[in-house]
């Protein structure tokens, strides 16, 4: 691969230094770069959407696999011949060296949620403004990167799993939970600014407290423990979608569902569930087993019957053998999930799961993800015919001059399905609709409004 050794003269210094910023990877990266958005904006940097405007640009990178990886790389590479003064951040900032044997010319490189770090950079190469005229104008939200009217709430960093197809607690390190009281506090700040769809995401949401060890903490004077139900009582109160992510079916999660099927969350779960059969799942190092989750599945749809279940799988781990592949496919037949993806096993630099024996050929791996896609699809699509003829609650992403498009309870942003309201030109994004679903597909609806 090419090193970049040319290096442009940036834009000079105006009143307010100018930073471009370029966000890749998960909804938790997006929440690290509103944080660093909120800080630049904070103390007075310009954000500019072009890097022949900027002084300095900042990369925040992504690292869990290698396409993101090399996209990541690519990113860095643009900004250095576009702009020439880099600062990378993020997942794949933990492989400094990885980076720098690509890019020597990037300014400084941290790891991901390193916020300080990155703002030490930013004063140490573009000294921030001795005045901060519009600092009274960044919300009391901070800086968003998603649609005004829903947004990522991240309650903890790094996990304590130690999955052997995953990097991210070398990259992200262990559990740590943030306090509960500033979680609420920036739920209802969130709310009150117009948010109506709250996205918890961690990397294991179920896991929230337990390195506190579920410690009692304040909020609006009142003690709350720091706890996944704890928390969820709380944010139901809100009075807004709330959608919970990452969640690993431990027995607690069964404590949440009476919530749902209260309507103080949505009836939602995405449950990232890997595989179904019990050697697989001990070579991947994860928890739980194909039996009890189909038990623990049967109970939750018998307290809440509308509940949305969504998970995604690999297939062609190291070893896995048609017989242990069918079984995967029974486990999907018998769970009827509602959402799936499915990915085909690929190395990850530093993940354990290389090392293991009878590597999947690359044609058996993507024989598999169709079949596997197959049997979901027309599950996908029986469970979506069942929704014909109901009345949902549909929240708008977007509107253009053929009609409306949103989403239902069952529907994340960007991962799920669409509701599709042709000839609806009237509405706002951020409006909440009442749609009579008329057609389905193997992932989206189509509606009208009532009259």
């Amino acid at each position: 691969m090419t090193v970049e050794t040319y290096q442009p003269t940036p834009a000079p210094v105006a009143s307010a230094p100018r930073i471009g910023f370029v966000s890749l990877g998960c909804p938790k990266n997006l929440v690290d770069s509103e944080r660093i958005l909120t800080q630049l904006r904070t103390e007075g940097y310009d954000i500019v959407n072009h890097y022949h405007d900027a002084n300095l640009v900042i990369v925040n990178t992504c690292g869990f696999i290698d396409s993101a990886v090399q996209e990541s790389l690519d990113a860095i590479g643009e900004a250095l011949a576009e702009n020439g003064r880099v600062i990378v951040t993020g997942c794949l900032g933990a492989k400094d060296n990885e980076i720098r044997e690509v890019h020597p010319n990037v300014l400084a490189i941290t790891g991901p949620h390193a916020y300080e770090e990155v703002m030490g950079y930013v004063h140490q190469y573009l000294p921030k403004p001795a005045q901060v005229p519009f600092g009274n104008l960044v919300p009391d939200t901070g800086v968003k990167l998603t649609p005004r009217h829903f947004a990522y709430l991240k309650i903890s960093e790094g996990c304590n799993h130690r999955c052997t197809f995953c990097i991210i607690p070398s990259m992200r390190g262990d559990l740590v939970s943030r306090p509960i009281g500033d979680v609420l506090s920036e739920a209802k700040r969130l709310a009150n600014a117009g948010v109506k769809e709250l996205l918890v995401i961690s990397q294991d949401t179920s896991a929230y407290g337990v390195d506190v060890k579920h410690k009692t903490g304040f909020w609006d004077g009142q003690p709350v423990k720091t706890s996944m139900l704890a928390l969820c009582e709380a944010l139901g109160e809100l009075g807004i979608w709330v959608r919970l992510h990452y969640v690993y079916p431990y027995p607690s999660v069964d404590e949440v569902i009476p919530l749902m099927a209260a309507g103080k969350l949505l009836p939602y779960l995405d449950i990232p569930l890997q595989h179904a059969n019990q050697r697989i799942l001990k070579l991947m190092k994860r928890p739980g087993s194909a039996e009890r989750t189909l038990e623990r599945i049967r109970k939750w749809r018998e307290i809440c019957p509308e509940l949305t279940i969504r998970s995604t799988f690999i297939v062609g781990f190291p070893g896995e053998t048609e017989e242990e592949f069918e079984e995967l496919l029974q486990f999907l037949r018998d769970a009827q999930l509602d959402r799936v993806g499915c990915f085909t096993y690929s190395d990850v630099e530093g993940a354990k799961a290389n090392e293991l024996p009878d590597p999947v050929p690359e044609a058996v791996k993507q024989e598999r993800y169709a079949r596997f896609m197959e049997v979901q699809q027309a599950i996908s699509a029986a469970r979506l015919q069942a929704k014909i003829g109901q009345t949902l609650k549909v929240l708008i992403d977007e509107v253009d001059e053929e009609g409306a498009i949103g989403r239902c309870y069952a529907d994340a942003p960007e991962i799920d399905g669409l509701v599709y309201l042709n000839g609806v030109t009237h509405v706002q994004p951020g409006d909440w609709v009442d749609a009579l679903i008329e057609h389905a597909d193997e992932y989206d609806l189509w509606g009208r409004i009532e009259a």
